[in-house]
Formats: structure tokens, C-alpha cells, sequence
């Protein structure tokens, strides 16, 4: 049997309808589909109930359906309009065909009206919005289930989130700007019908370890959708179904009941436009389906309200003076809010509208007209005929001002409230709301846009404009232009709401744009030891992998390396230094320039590269320029007071590398030993304002790490060659020494700053100061580099000893020694001129090396144990396989109790783990004797307590004790090696040990300090060296040695360390944001992130 559609008739039905009517005044469709006309269907046909009971179908609220307007007579009889000519049937049946066949060929907005199918968007929108006000915009989380206050999404920062960010780095004042750098997310075109508006503390504490810059958490943003009639919000999945994996069953909702309406019914209503439909006068008997559509209008008026919010910015009709037809004010009328028209549009199907209203409205319920539900899209609106306006704006309203009571004019009521405000009339100020309300009427014809002039005529209108901006810019902001246009588009954005382009506008202004500042991909590059290669080959994947260029280009990290390498910054010397250019910017030179022609014109067997001495010292200065200008504020100075009287104290450092050989690198045969010199700003003072105290207004907090210690010269060499040594630094000892005697001329904070340097030479070991003093090596029975005491003597007096060394008397016995005028033996020379053999080069500071001293005699306690498990104070002269077999049981004994593994060579590192007592228990178990046990912890004990005073940075407040007892200690100390351990320091004593004992004092009295002037960071960096080395492979060793340096003066920059310290903690950070602690309902709270 052939399947008939679903609304076609049969011939048995076209006998039960009466046969009126044959095939020919049948009207056919497209289909085939016959059905009878309009004007003769009755309200309520046996054959439209009967297929309404048949087909049950769901509502279609949430499927806006097109809307056909309704005949003029078939508005006044209140019948349906006539079906759709183009209405298909088959496979490809619509909603609104399906519709129309279930109702007996009506329309769905013929049965429920469109007012009622409105209401029930805006219903289903509110209830939406309420959802999306309880959860976090960033990880879609509830917010009532994470503890702690909630965030706005587009506040401002906070007091306490500011501070936490700034001390990171991060200059940002809105969160808007953080989530972008942190979650990589643009919120600031988020609507609230479609974005929550706050986000959670966890998210909070995410952005907040990520320093505003990058997010350590794998927070997975969701994708947020506008609601829909799948909207998972609304209808969320039960996870009980998930979990234990039934078949959830599909719930058929019933369809909507009609209101029953009598046969009398249907006379009465008066359909007014498409909009309301008003009962006759006189009938007070009205039904509850009419309560309920006045609560449902209510709701729907508070709807558009939290929709619109132009209750401050539009005019009421309640305002209009004249009691006018209430049609007549309706069509004045907003269909969106109600309120009188402002700026008003028309849709194509003829209805008015404000501009803002309806826009909003679209972008909340979909581009559809409010009456009538046909599309209708922000492009397709139209501004009404003049002749409307006209009317619009002759309507006549009331003064709000109490007083007042006079009848305005609509395009001249602003004016009108405005006189008010400025007192031209009696009368207090006009209510808010009409603040925003302003009609612009200019008449005549109306002038071209600006864009679309030519430039010429462009300049001729903003020719005032221009001057005065000018005038502007030269007065307050020192003839910068630019910037003050660019401020003014800047504002102008913002007012406009035009968020998102304002961003932009502002990261272009500052320098950021929307990946990382060129600053902050330097530092990550030198931080990490990426060579070009490895960072561009990252720089490439991100770019490919992400689509945005997070990372920026090397061409762009090249150019922000020239603002932080010495010879970008200009300064002048004052008096210019001797036989010293000019010049500002050098960079990098030749450290061997002119050494061919001072010693006897032979070539170098070496490499050097380095920077100009005061060049590096101004780059330095101008890298600690935010701590200067900070330092002052501090101490409570006028900025433009402090111009002169500035000190700086330099610490200077040499030491050698040791072998640095590569297998890589050509070039000519150079000796694979390396010496850097280096320099530390130790300080910077001024003097106060009576000029008589020094005021420090910047202090190195870490004077020792490898981070301040700034390289100035490395060079192939071995630290033993006098000759090529003296030649190498020369030049520098004469740029040091020409700048002590002038004042550099620096531009800090924007003024001009003059600054006075003292050297200080104290970063060097026992090898290195004899070198440069020219006294003779270490093994000299001239121990000391202080003092003219000899072995045997240091040996008797231990410790009263003082300094009588110095640069100038050294020159003084070299001359001696180099002339011999009392024609003196070699023996009788050589005590005259107390061991100076060679001529003094550089000037060092008479102090000791706090480290080196600590690694002389943790190897001197080495060997006292070694003699103590042998017994030697009972043997004479021990064999040399004993001595081994002494030292073996050592190690073997230190291995075991305290994991410490046997050295080469003493280091640091060993030296602190055995100078401890628990070492001294370990070796006690060895020892035989219980006497000399307690030798030997006595002595470990006055050892541990005299270490302090010369490790610490400011022995005066860190350890004030053990500085007022140091001379007792070392006194008994000295009595201990002269009595208990005299078969050890009979006639002998180490260099290290007789300094401690003798000179710790006199040096703490004179500088204060001997652990802050240590060479501590010198001897760090060598390990920077290795790997600057392997970073920048060259083929080339002077190319190499170029890169070495410039890299390492980078690791030193604080400018670069302030970007890197927000990621101090990335690893603790990270693990916390990976696995946060979690509330019970925490898999309640989370909503499924798939499903957005």
C-alpha cells in the first residue's frame, strides 16, 4: 500500500467535511498537499484536534521559529493566517512544517503568541546567566566549592596581589592583562550571557606563582558557548549514569497545554499590532490566565532590564506631558525597553527600536526581531524615516524638577536639564538617569567624515586641534607628540569600550606587543645556556606548535643585548682620563692592543679579549639604576638634590681557571689555562646634607655569588706567567689608576650625577698576590704577604704580628733588589728586601682570602689527622708507606661516618664538611689516645668559634661574640700547636694558619669585613666559564672568547635577574598547581570540561 504524507487528505475525509468543495476549488501546494482556506476553517476544527492528540511533540520554545505576520483581517477576527505555500513534506520535514501539521496547519506563534515565546527565552537566559554567576571563568570550577574570596575578571589588582607581582616583575594593574600572560585568554570582550564574570582563589594563586607572566598549572580553560537547547549548563549529565553505566531513559516532555477558550471568547479580543491584545472596556472579570500574563510581563520587564541597562541613559515615557492615544505612544516606543526611542533603528519587518537595545538583545537571544521573530541582524537595521523623527522629537515632556513643571521639547530636553545643573533656572540638580540622554540635531547638510577626506583637507580641520595638542605636548610632556596622541586614541578606546584594540594599543606603546619582551627571552636564554641554534630551533616550534610568536626572534634579542653590554650608555669624565679615548661606545677590544711592541716586539702566545674598564664600570651603574633611585627614596633624600658626592666601591677579583682545554675551537697554539679579572659593585654612598656622613644608599646584598661578580678581562694564559700576565693587565692597572684620579659624569633618574670610584684588590688567593706583588712563591720562608716575618719567626710568636706590607714599599725593595746599591751577597740582599723579587704591577689590598684561608687549613687539620692516627708526636720520622697507610684509613674512615669522598685537591666544599665536630668524633674513634682526643676537639672547638669572624659578611652584628673573644681563642689556639702539637710546628707554620692567628683582627678594625671581600664568586664563576665555553662553540677561539664574555656579563646583568626571579620557585610551583589540595567536592564541583 502507498504511504500517504501525514497531511495529505483522503477521499473518505473529504466526504466527512460535507463535499462543499471539489478538487478544482481545492488550492494545492507544492506537495500535493491540499487543505481548506483560511477564511473558511473554523476556530477549533474535529480535524485539527484529532491530529493534535495523534502527533505529541515537544516544545519548541528554544528553536526560535520564523514568524509570518498576520493578515489585517485575520488579525480583527482573531483567525490563523493561512499555512506557508512552500512547505515540504518527505525526509527533510522543518520544525516549523512539523509544527503547523500537528496544530492542524497553524503556526506556533498563532497558538502560544510571541510575546509568551520571548518570555520563555529570557526565562531560560536568566536562569543561564544565574548558572554562569557561580562558576570560575578560568577552570569552569564551582566557586562555592573552592575555598577562598572570589575574584573579578575585570577588576582591578588588589593591594595584596599588586605587591605579590611587583616584587616578581610584573608592572600589570588589571586582571584582564595577567589572565592574558598567564593563561594565555583575551576576557576582555566577555559577555555576561556567555562568560562568568569571576574567577577562583586556586586560579588566583596560579596566576600569582606564575609571576603574571607565565602559569606553571595544567588549568585547561573551557571553551564557553552561548546557551543553547543542549546547553550543559542547564541540563547538566548526572554522573551516576557515567559512572555505573546504565541507559539513561529518554523523558518525552508532555506537550503544552492550551487554554481552553469558550465560544464567546473569541469575539473578544482586539489584537493591537503584534504585540498585546486588550480586552473591552468594562470587563473587570478577568481570568487567572490574565494574573498570570501580567506577573509573566513583569518578569519579562526585569529581564530586559538586567539585559539592556539603559535605565540611566534613556527616557521614560511616563514623561510625556499630554495624555496621548496609547497607540500613538507605543509606537514611539522601544519593543526591547520600554523606554522612549534613543538613536532609534528599524528592522525590515517595520519595527522600532533603540540601538543599543537591540544590539545587546541580539547578541543575547540571537539576531531576531523582539515582535515578530523574524531574522533580523545588526547589519540589516535602518535608521526611520525623517519624517518620524520629526515627529519624535517634537513630542512634548514634563521637567522633572519639581519646581520647574514646564513643557520641553524631546531634542531639546538635555539642554533644558542642563541649565538646570548650571543654575540658569530655579531648581535643584535633574535626576541621573537623564545625564546620558542627549540628542544631536546639527540640520543643514551634513559634512564628510574625516577618514574620508584627502590628507590635505585632513590637516585643514585639525589644524587648531593640532596646535593646541602641540602646545600641550611642548608644556607639559617635553615636546613628546607622539605620546600624547597616542594617550588620547588610548582613552579615546577605552571610553568606547574597545577593550580589546586598546590592549593592543597599549602593549605597542610599551613594548611589550603579545608575546614576550625581548628582555625576558634574553634571560631565559643566558639563564638556561641555550646556543643561537638550540633557541631558535625552540623559538620555531613554539611558533609552529602554538601559532603565535610567544618567543622573540634572536635578531630582536640581539638588539635588546646592546642596552645591556658596556658602550651603549654616554657619560663624560671630568677631567677626561689620561691616555684614555674619549670614546663611549666600545664594546669588546683586543686585550693585547700595542703589547707586540713592549716586550722586545715578539708575538703573543696567547688570546684576550676584553672590555674597557670605565665603559664597564658605566654599564654597571646605569644596570643597578632602579636600586640607586630606590636607595634614595629610602633614605629619605631630595632626587634632585643628590647630583654630586656619589662613592662607589669596587672590588676587584683575579684568579686563575685552571685547564679549560676543548677538543673544539682552532686558532693559534694558546696554553689551555685561563685567567679572568673580574670586578663586584660593592657599595654606592653619599654624603648627607651636612656633608660630613656617608649615607649608603646601595649595598650588594650577595657579594660572594657568581651573579655579581661582573667579568672584565679573560685571556689563554697560565697564572704563573709573570711576563704575559703584566702585559695582559697592564692596560687595565693604568684605566684604574686614571680614574681614581677623576669623577665620571653619569645621567641616573634623568639628571646628570657625577661619581668618585676606590678600588679595592682583595679577590685574590696566596698564588695570585704574590704574582702581582713580585714577592717570591708560597714555599718562601717568607710566609706572609702582610707582614716581613719569616717562618721561624711566625713560628715562635704566633700571634703578635701586624701588617707592614704595601704596594709603595714593595716598589720601594724592588728598586734594591734591582740595583744592589750597598753591593750586598744575594743572602744579605734577600733579607733586606724580605723576599720582593720581581716588580710590583697591581695594586691589591693588604687582607686576607676568606675562602682560600678556609682550604689552607681544613688541609692543614687534614694532615694533624693523619699524624694523630700514626702517633707520630712518639715516632720521629715516619716511612712514607706508613703515611699512606694513615691516609688511607682516614679516607676510609671519612667514607664511612661522614659520605665523604676522598679528593684530589681540597676544595671548598670538602673543607666545610670536614671542618666540623663530627668529622673530629669520626677521627677520634682512630686515635689511641684519649688525650690527645681532647686535643684534638679542643683545637677543632677554638677553631669553629675564630671561623665566623672572618667568614661572615659583617662580623660587628652576625657574630659579636665570638669577635670580642677572637684574640683569647687564638691565643689559646696558638698555645695548643706550640705545646700539644709541637712535633708538628716546631720551628715552621703554615701561611694560612699564621694570618688567621695573627692579622684577623687589624684587618676586621680596618675594613670591617674580610668574608665580603673574599673571591668567593670569582671562584663560582669558573664553572660558568666551562659552560659559556660549550655554549657558544666556535670555530674560532677569539670568537669564542668574545661570545664567553659577552654571555657572562649578561648571567650578571640585574636587569636580567629580576625576570628570572619569579621562576626561582618554578619547580615548588609547579608541583603545587599540579596537585592543589582538593575538598571533598571537588568532584561534584568540577563540571566537565569536554562538554564545553
Amino acid at each position: 500500500m502507498q504511504k500517504r504524507p501525514p497531511g495529505e487528505l483522503t477521499p473518505a475525509d473529504t466526504e466527512k467535511q460535507g463535499g462543499i468543495m471539489d478538487e478544482e476549488s481545492l488550492q494545492t501546494d507544492g506537495s500535493g498537499r491540499s487543505f481548506i482556506p483560511a477564511e473558511l476553517q473554523p476556530p477549533h476544527s474535529k480535524y485539527s484536534q484529532w491530529k493534535f492528540k495523534l502527533f505529541r511533540v515537544r516544545s519548541m520554545e528554544k528553536a526560535p521559529l520564523p514568524g509570518e505576520t498576520q493578515t489585517e483581517q485575520g488579525a480583527l477576527l482573531g483567525l490563523p493566517p493561512p499555512a506557508a505555500p512552500d512547505v515540504e513534506l518527505g525526509c527533510n520535514v522543518g520544525p516549523g512544517s512539523v509544527m503547523k501539521l500537528c496544530l492542524g496547519g497553524k503556526s506556533k506563534e498563532n497558538v502560544e503568541g510571541p510575546g509568551q515565546r520571548v518570555d520563555m527565552k529570557l526565562q531560560e537566559m536568566d536562569t543561564h546567566m544565574t548558572h554562569l554567576r557561580g562558576l570560575c571563568r578560568l577552570c569552569g570550577l564551582v566557586l562555592r566549592k573552592v575555598k577562598g574570596p572570589v575574584h573579578e575578571v575585570h577588576g582591578a589588582l588588589d593591594e595584596v596581589s599588586r605587591g605579590a607581582l611587583r616584587k616578581m616583575g610584573c608592572k600589570f594593574t588589571s586582571w584582564p592583562e595577567v589572565i592574558q600572560k598567564v593563561f594565555k585568554v583575551e576576557v576582555t570582550d566577555d559577555t555576561e550571557s556567555v562568560h562568568p564574570l569571576s574567577f577562583c582563589h586556586r586560579c588566583w594563586m596560579a596566576a600569582i606563582r606564575g609571576g603574571g607572566v607565565c602559569s606553571f598549572s595544567r588549568t585547561r580553560v573551557p571553551e564557553w558557548k552561548p546557551h543553547s537547547s543542549l546547553c550543559h549548563l542547564c541540563s547538566p549529565r548526572k554522573a551516576s549514569f557515567q559512572r555505573t553505566g546504565k541507559k539513561r531513559r529518554k523523558t518525552i516532555p508532555r506537550a503544552q497545554s492550551l487554554a481552553k477558550k469558550t465560544k464567546g471568547e473569541h469575539g473578544e479580543s482586539i489584537a493591537v499590532g503584534e504585540r498585546r491584545a486588550l480586552r473591552p472596556f468594562g470587563d473587570r472579570h478577568h481570568s487567572p490566565a490574565l494574573r498570570g500574563w501580567r506577573k509573566s510581563s513583569l518578569q519579562r520587564e526585569q529581564w530586559m532590564r538586567n539585559i539592556t541597562r539603559c535605565q540611566k541613559d534613556h527616557l521614560s515615557t511616563k514623561l510625556i506631558s499630554d495624555k496621548l492615544p496609547v497607540d500613538f505612544v507605543f509606537s514611539f516606543t522601544c519593543l526591547v525597553c520600554d523606554h522612549l526611542l534613543s538613536d532609534p533603528v528599524q528592522s525590515p519587518c517595520g519595527h522600532l527600536f533603540c540601538r543599543g537595545c537591540i544590539i545587546k538583545y541580539n547578541h543575547v537571544l540571537g539576531p531576531h526581531c523582539p515582535g515578530c521573530n523574524l531574522p533580523c541582524a545588526a547589519d540589516d537595521l535602518s535608521p526611520p524615516a525623517k519624517a518620524f523623527l520629526s515627529a519624535l522629537h517634537s513630542l512634548p515632556l514634563l521637567c522633572p524638577q519639581g519646581e520647574c513643571g514646564e513643557q520641553v521639547r524631546l531634542d531639546s530636553f538635555k539642554a533644558h536639564c542642563l541649565d538646570h545643573e548650571l543654575g540658569r533656572h530655579q531648581g535643584s540638580r535633574q535626576p541621573a538617569e537623564l545625564d546620558g540622554y542627549l540628542l544631536a540635531n546639527k540640520g543643514g547638510r551634513p559634512r564628510q567624515h574625516l577618514l574620508s577626506l584627502t590628507r590635505r583637507a585632513q590637516k585643514h580641520r585639525l589644524k587648531d586641534l593640532k596646535n593646541q595638542v602641540r602646545l600641550f605636548a611642548d608644556k607639559e610632556e617635553g615636546g613628546d607628540l607622539k605620546s600624547v596622541c597616542l594617550t588620547l586614541f588610548l582613552l579615546a578606546l577605552r571610553s568606547g569600550n574597545e577593550h580589546r584594540q586598546a590592549d593592543e594599543l597599549e602593549a605597542m606603546m610599551q613594548g611589550r606587543g603579545f608575546g614576550l619582551h625581548p628582555a625576558v627571552c634574553l634571560a631565559i636564554r643566558v639563564n638556561t645556556f641555550l646556543s643561537c641554534s638550540q633557541y631558535h630551533k625552540m623559538y620555531r616550534t613554539v611558533k609552529a606548535t602554538s601559532g603565535r610568536q610567544i618567543f622573540q626572534p634572536l635578531h630582536t634579542l640581539r638588539a635588546a643585548e646592546k642596552e645591556l653590554l658596556p658602550g651603549f650608555h654616554q657619560f663624560e669624565w671630568q677631567p677626561a682620563l689620561k691616555n684614555v679615548s674619549a670614546s663611549c661606545n666600545v664594546g669588546i677590544i683586543n686585550g693585547l692592543s700595542g703589547f707586540a711592541s713592549s716586550v722586545d716586539d715578539s708575538p703573543a702566545d696567547t688570546i684576550t679579549r676584553r672590555f674597557r674598564y670605565d665603559v664597564a664600570l658605566v654599564s654597571a651603574l646605569k644596570d643597578l639604576e632602579e636600586d640607586i633611585m630606590e636607595g634614595l627614596r629610602d633614605s629619605g633624600m631630595e632626587d634632585s638634590a643628590c647630583t654630586s658626592g656619589f662613592n662607589v666601591m669596587i672590588k676587584e677579583c683575579c684568579d686563575g681557571m685552571g685547564d679549560v682545554s676543548e677538543k673544539h675551537g682552532g686558532g693559534p697554539v694558546v696554553p689551555e689555562k685561563a685567567v679572568r679579572f673580574s670586578f663586584t659593585v660593592m657599595s654606592v654612598s653619599i654624603l648627607a646634607d651636612d656633608g660630613k656622613e656617608e649615607v649608603a644608599i646601595f649595598t650588594e646584598p650577595k657579594p660572594n655569588s657568581e651573579l655579581s661578580c661582573k667579568p672584565l678581562c679573560l685571556t689563554f694564559v697560565d697564572e704563573s706567567d709573570h711576563e704575559t700576565l703584566t702585559a695582559v693587565l697592564g692596560p687595565i692597572i693604568a684605566e684604574r689608576k686614571a680614574m681614581k684620579e677623576s669623577r665620571l659624569i653619569l645621567s641616573i633618574g634623568g639628571l646628570l650625577r657625577s661619581f668618585r670610584f676606590h678600588f679595592r684588590g682583595t679577590g685574590y688567593d696566596e698564588k695570585m698576590v704574590r704574582e702581582m706583588e713580585g714577592l717570591e712563591a708560597s714555599g718562601s720562608s717568607y710566609i706572609c704577604t702582610l707582614c716581613d716575618s719569616s717562618r721561624a719567626e711566625a713560628s715562635q710568636n704566633m700571634v703578635l704580628h701586624s701588617i707592614t706590607r704595601s704596594h709603595d714599599e714593595n716598589l720601594e725593595r724592588y728598586e734594591i733588589w734591582r740595583t744592589n746599591p750597598f753591593s750586598e751577597s744575594a743572602e744579605e740582599l734577600r733579607d733586606r728586601v724580605k723576599g720582593v723579587s720581581a716588580k710590583p704591577f697591581m695594586e691589591t689590598q693588604p687582607t686576607l682570602d676568606a675562602l682560600h684561608c678556609d682550604i689552607g687549613n681544613a688541609t692543614e687539620f687534614y694532615k694533624i689527622f693523619q699524624d694523630e692516627i700514626g702517633e707520630v708526636f712518639q715516632k720521629a720520622n715516619p716511612s712514607r708507606e706508613e703515611r699512606r697507610s694513615w691516609r688511607a684509613a682516614l679516607d676510609k674512615q671519612l667514607r664511612k661516618k661522614m659520605k665523604l669522598k676522598p679528593v684530589m685537591r681540597m676544595n671548598g666544599n670538602y673543607a666545610r664538611r670536614l671542618m666540623t665536630l663530627e668529622a673530629v668524633e669520626a677521627v677520634c674513634e682512630l686515635v689511641p689516645s684519649e688525650e690527645r682526643r681532647e686535643a684534638l676537639r679542643e683545637l677543632m672547638r677554638l677553631y669553629l668559634q675564630m671561623k665566623p669572624v672572618w667568614r661572615s659578611t659583617c662580623p660587628a652584628k652576625e657574630c659579636p661574640d665570638q669577635l670580642c673573644r677572637y684574640s683569647f681563642n687564638s691565643q689559646h689556639f696558638a698555645d695548643l700547636l706550640s705545646s700539644t702539637f709541637k712535633y708538628r710546628y716546631n720551628g715552621k707554620i703554615t701561611n694560612y694558619l699564621h694570618k688567621t692567628l695573627a692579622h684577623v683582627p687589624e684587618i676586621i678594625e680596618r675594613d670591617g669585613s674580610i668574608g665580603a671581600w673574599a673571591s668567593e664568586g670569582n671562584e663560582s664563576a669558573n664553572k660558568l666559564f666551562r659552560r659559556f665555553r660549550k655554549m657558544n662553540a666556535r670555530q674560532s677561539k677569539a670568537y669564542e672568547l668574545e661570545d664567553v664574555l659577552k654571555h657572562h656579563w649578561l648571567y650578571t646583568s640585574k636587569y636580567l635577574q629580576k625576570f628570572m626571579e619569579a621562576h626561582k620557585d618554578s619547580a615548588k610551583a609547579l608541583q603545587a598547581t599540579i596537585d592543589p589540595v582538593e575538598t571533598q567536592d571537588d568532584e561534584d564541583a568540577s563540571l566537565e570540561l569536554n562538554d564545553f
